[in-house]
């Protein structure tokens, strides 16, 4: 919880966290910086993956490039003398395992005496509980003004959390441009049965093909009605990786292509399927999936 005493928080590794007063600079990895700047939390700078390379990805990077929020490179090469310039409160990445940070050692954290918070993206949670754990974070970070009585000045102090608990409550209602979003895709999928392949391109000779039910937007995805291929069994938990005949056999009409910067674009296609962008890391906030909703509607109606 965060209050006039301090701030506190319980991430989804349960790890309950705590400093004396709310956490004002924000460190990130890019993904959740990105999400936390969408909500209303500017970060002090980002840091990227093993996957990033010394420039900050599109892919996955939102609006951070616009806001002129500064780019480390990939945590796990990170300068730490200058994330301890920097001077950050709190760090925030991801975890895939709901065991460790993804992007950042966190022995970095315990030599800086900084606080990590490590947020789910796994296939276990769905995409509005995810939604829901970044919007609880940027509550409790975000400071609201306390009404003052007659003899005090005005105090600033953060505002209550949505969700201050791994276990917390049920997901709140999507924001609206969300919900608008959704319920567009919903009917643009009830129109035709557009046969949908997500995908990583790792060259000429192999490609990753996505298991919708491991990845949370893909499920959700299938929850709206749009009609989303697996590719069959095989090793490989959230993907299933072979050659691109497979890709043909599957007969999509629509390839979700992974666009960030470390996949290669689709080498070969089935004749006539279209092609539209994926970022299997999209910043886990509202206004990113709204987006994302709307693009992909509109390459399914096409």
């Amino acid at each position: 919880m965060s209050g006039p005493e301090g701030w506190g928080f319980t991430d989804d590794r349960g790890t309950e966290l705590g400093a004396a007063r709310v956490p004002l600079r924000v460190a990130a990895y890019v993904r959740a910086g990105a999400a936390l700047l969408d909500l209303g939390v500017a970060p002090v700078a980002v840091y990227g993956s093993g996957h990033d390379g010394e420039a900050l990805d599109p892919a996955k990077a939102g609006g951070l490039r616009a806001a002129g929020v500064p780019y480390l490179g990939p945590g796990r090469a990170l300068d730490e003398e200058v994330l301890r310039e920097l001077r950050p409160d709190v760090i925030v990445d991801v975890t895939y395992d709901g065991k460790s940070p993804y992007a950042l050692d966190e022995a970095v954290a315990e030599r800086l005496g900084i606080p990590l918070v490590a947020l789910s993206v796994s296939g276990e949670l769905a995409l509005p509980a995810i939604l829901a754990r970044f919007a609880a974070l940027a509550a409790s970070l975000t400071p609201a003004v306390r009404e003052p009585s007659a003899s005090e000045p005005a105090v600033r102090e953060p505002s209550a959390s949505v969700s201050e608990t791994a276990a917390g409550p049920l997901p709140a209602a999507p924001a609206p441009d969300l919900a608008a979003a959704e319920a567009l895709l919903r009917s643009v999928a009830a129109r035709g049965g557009v046969a949908v392949l997500a995908l990583s391109g790792a060259g000429a000779e192999q490609v990753h093909l996505a298991r919708p039910q491991a990845w949370p937007e893909l499920a959700h995805l299938a929850g709206l009605g749009v009609r989303m291929l697996d590719p069959g069994p095989g090793s490989g938990s959230n993907w299933l990786t072979g050659d691109w005949t497979r890709v043909a056999e599957l007969r999509p009409d629509l390839v979700l292509f992974d666009d960030r910067e470390h996949a290669t674009p689709p080498y070969e296609l089935p004749a006539g399927a279209r092609l539209a962008p994926w970022s299997p890391e999209t910043p886990p906030s509202p206004a990113a999936y709204a987006r994302f909703f709307r693009d992909l509607a509109e390459a399914l109606a096409a």
